[in-house]
Formats: structure tokens, sequence, C-alpha cells
């Protein structure tokens, strides 16, 4: 080959890659994420609350007016689907503060009120990088029944699959173990619609309910909505939970 055939197929090689960073960036930016220097996906945190806080003095809750509206996220529900309040836990896998939240204090949620009927949750997507999506897109794959381990599995593991250069091969083997195929993992992986269901879902509860971070949590009753920012304390959040009960 002529050297200047070499430099044209470098060249055009290098303009092909251009192309396609640019396009990729101009996708990522319009659903929200930005490629950061590493290589990694992440948020843009810039979308504006539709709605004003008017949290009182010493409530961890902030009430959401009743026109604001919300289409729920579907998702896989943890406890009776008839109990009188849900909460939507706006989580990502690779947030150590939703790992806590998970690991730590809902099981005394589970406790309290879940296994008794009064409050069922489900788990929202809300992925703020590359391997928390892909950890969503494997979890959205996997039956009822292994949903919820999976999720355990995820965030007890969470700095192994985190701070791996493999992380997407250790979250396929998680998946594989809870028991999907390889091929049924890996085509999950690519779920377009999916991924853009989680990122329009993630949109809208960054515009209707100022969730700007992980963990948020939108809790759900006869009487009303409500989100709380952050990990709230736990004989808060079970005050609070009380209190919409017994209205």
């Amino acid at each position: 080959m002529k050297f200047e055939d070499i430099i044209k197929k470098v060249s055009g090689t290098i303009a092909g890659l251009v192309v396609f960073f640019v396009a990729a960036g101009t996708y990522l930016s319009l659903k929200g994420f930005v490629m950061s220097s590493d290589g990694n996906i992440v948020l843009v945190k810039n979308a504006q609350a539709s709605f004003t806080e008017s949290k009182a003095s010493g409530e961890i809750s902030t009430p959401v007016p009743a026109d604001v509206n919300i289409i729920l996220p579907k998702g896989h529900i943890l406890g009776s689907k008839n109990a009188p309040l849900t909460i939507y836990e706006y989580s990502s896998f690779g947030c150590y503060h939703c790992a806590h939240f998970h690991l730590k204090t809902l099981p005394l949620l589970k406790k309290d009120f879940i296994d008794s009927g009064k409050v069922n949750l489900v788990f929202a997507d809300f992925p703020l990088d590359k391997k928390s999506m892909q950890a969503s897109l494997l979890a959205d794959c996997l039956p009822e029944d292994k949903y919820f381990a999976f999720l355990n599995t995820v965030f007890k593991n969470q700095r192994e699959w985190g701070l791996s250069f493999k992380g997407t091969e250790i979250l396929t083997d998680y998946a594989v173990h809870a028991g999907l195929s390889r091929e049924q993992a890996e085509a999950c992986l690519k779920n377009d619609r999916q991924a853009e269901e989680i990122i329009a879902d993630r949109q809208l509860a960054i515009e209707k309910l100022n969730v700007q971070g992980t963990p948020a949590f939108l809790i759900v009753g006869k009487d009303g909505k409500e989100v709380i920012h952050g990990v709230p304390d736990y004989e808060e959040l079970k005050a609070l939970l009380n209190r919409k009960l017994n209205k």
C-alpha cells in the first residue's frame, strides 16, 4: 500500500470517529447525559423544578401540588399491590447513599410497613452513569421473583463492579447467576427501547419533582403526593408514613 493511501485511510478513520463522537454527544445531550473525560456517561443536572418547594420546618418531605401531573414509573412492586401507600424509590445503582438505603433502611421499612400490607415500594431507575444504566437494563429483564434479589446483589457488590474496568462483564455475570442466559443478558444491554423509557421516566422526575440526585422518594397516597430528597432518618420516615396512614 502506498504511503498516500495509508494517509487517506487513516484520515478517513479519524474523520469517521469525529463524526461519531459529535453525533453521540449531541444525542446524549438531548437525553440529559454528557460524556465525561474518562469515557463515562453522566447526567446533566440542569433541569428546573416545575413547582417551588414549600417544606415546613422540621418536615422531611415536600408536598407535590395537586396540579403537577406526573406519569408514575412502572416497575416491580415489593409488597401488596393493594397497599394504601406506595413509595417510588428513585435510585441509581452506582450511588453509595442509594445502596445504604436499600441495604440498611429498606429491611426496616419492609418489617414495619411492607410485610403488613401498609406500604409497597417500586424501584424507579434513575441512572447517573453508564454502568448504572446497564445494571438497570439487566434488572428489568428479570422476572418478579428474581428482581429485588438482583438489586441487593448489585448494591452489595457496588465497589466490585463500579471500580472495575470489566464492570459490564461483572454485571452480566450477576444477571446470568440470577437466571438469565448470557445471550438474554447481552440482548438486554442492547434494548434501546427500554433505555429510552428509563431516560423518559428520569427526565419527568427531574422536571416535575426536582429530582437532581439520588436517592429521592415519591410517596403516593389518597391524600396526595410528597417527595423526599436524600436519605431520610428512618424514625422520621416512619413517623411520616404513620401520619399518612392515619389520615
